[in-house]
C-alpha cells in the first residue's frame, strides 16, 4: 500500500492518524488493519485538529479579556493536553538520551527511561518557553489560527520522509514496528504540510519551507551520528523543532 487510493483508505488513514497522534477518539476504530506508515501521510490531518482546538481555547480565552500571554498560555496547555504530551516527551528523551549518553547503546538506553533528567528538563522548558513567546506576539485569534495551522500541521508533515530517509535505530519499538514508508506516501505527507503553510502568506511559506528544510537535515545529521537511526522519539523530537521554527516565521509575519 503506497498511499491513498480510494476514499474508505483516505479515512482510514486520516482516522489512524488522528487516534495515533492526538487523544481524540473516533465512534469507530477499526482500520482495517492499516499500518502507521502508510497512514502516516495524513499525520498533517491530526496537526489541524489539534491547531483548531488551541485556536478555539485561544478564541474563548480572549473573548473574557486575557491578555496575550495568559491566552498563550492556556493555547499550549491545550495543544498538550489533546497531543498527550507525546512530542514533548520525546524532545525530552532525546535531550537526555543524546546528551546524557556516551555510547550510542547507552543513548538508546536512556531514551527508554521514563524518568526526565536535567537536559530533558531544558530542552522541554525551552521550548514551552519559544512558543508561548511567539504566540503571545500574534494579534488576535485569526492570526493565532494561522500560526497553529501552519505550525501544527506543517512540523507533522515531515514525518513520512524522515522515517523514509532514516532506517530505524532499533530492530523493536514504535518506530521498527510501523512499517516501511514508501517515497510516494513521504512527498504526499511533505506536500500537505506545505500547503499548511501558506496560511502564512507567501514570504511566510518561502522563510518556513526554507527554515523547516534547514532543521530536518540538521536533525537527521545528528540522529545518523548519535544513534545511526530515527525512533518515535526522533519522530516527536522533529516535530517540536519544526513546531518552533513555523512559530517564529508566524511571529515576524502574524505579529
Amino acid at each position: 500500500m503506497s498511499g491513498p487510493s480510494a476514499p474508505r483508505q483516505v479515512l482510514d488513514h486520516i482516522g489512524l492518524s488522528l487516534v495515533f497522534f492526538t487523544r481524540l477518539r473516533l465512534p469507530s476504530s477499526d482500520f482495517g488493519g492499516r499500518s502507521l506508515a502508510d497512514a502516516i501521510w495524513a499525520a498533517p490531518f491530526a496537526g489541524l485538529a489539534v491547531a483548531i482546538i488551541g485556536a478555539l481555547v485561544y478564541a474563548i480565552a480572549y473573548s473574557l479579556g486575557l491578555a496575550s500571554g495568559p491566552a498563550a498560555a492556556l493555547t499550549l496547555a491545550a495543544t498538550m493536553l489533546v497531543t498527550g504530551c507525546l512530542h514533548e516527551d520525546g524532545l525530552s528523551d532525546i535531550a537526555d538520551g543524546f546528551w546524557g549518553g556516551r555510547t550510542r547503546d547507552r543513548k538508546l538506553e536512556i531514551m527508554r527511561d521514563s524518568r526526565i533528567g536535567a537536559y530533558g528538563a531544558a530542552a522541554l522548558g525551552l521550548s514551552l518557553l519559544i512558543r508561548w513567546s511567539a504566540l503571545s506576539e500574534l494579534a488576535g485569534p485569526g492570526h493565532v489560527f494561522l500560526a497553529l495551522l501552519a505550525a501544527h500541521a506543517g512540523s507533522r508533515g515531515l514525518f513520512g520522509a524522515f522515517m523514509h530517509l532514516l532506517p530505524p535505530a532499533r530492530s523493536d519499538g514504535l518506530s521498527a514496528g510501523a512499517g516501511t514508508v514508501t517515497t510516494e506516501t513521504a512527498v504526499i505527507g511533505a506536500a500537505l504540510g506545505a500547503v499548511a503553510l501558506l496560511a502564512l502568506g507567501l514570504g511566510g511559506t518561502i522563510a518556513a519551507l526554507i527554515l523547516l528544510g534547514l532543521v530536518f537535515m540538521a536533525f537527521r545529521a545528528l540522529c545518523l551520528s548519535q544513534i545511526g537511526g530515527q525512533t518515535g522519539d526522533t519522530i516527536g523530537a522533529l516535530q517540536q523543532l519544526g513546531e518552533i521554527a513555523v512559530l517564529l516565521v508566524a511571529s515576524i509575519c502574524l505579529s
